[in-house]
């Protein structure tokens, strides 16, 4: 038996990307960036210390100013 137009894998891409179509543009995912975490002696509760680019973990841990480092990617 023949095929249709409309049949196949073809044809489910187009009807997926039509639908996509009617419903609009994706909305961008937000941008991430790796952010530093840790103690301080001003402030032993972990907490935001700055950007990875900005602060490096490593320093800070070397020189005693900060533990408990964690660096998590987050929305900028």
């Amino acid at each position: 038996m023949p095929r249709g137009y409309m049949e196949g894998p073809a044809a489910e891409e187009a009807e997926r990307r039509l639908e996509e179509l009617e419903r609009g543009p994706a909305e961008a995912p937000a941008k991430q960036r790796l952010a530093v975490y840790g103690s301080t002696e001003d402030d032993p509760d972990t907490h935001f210390l700055g950007w990875r680019d900005e602060v490096d973990p490593d320093e800070l841990f070397r020189s005693g100013g900060a533990w408990g480092l964690k660096v998590i990617r987050r929305e900028a």
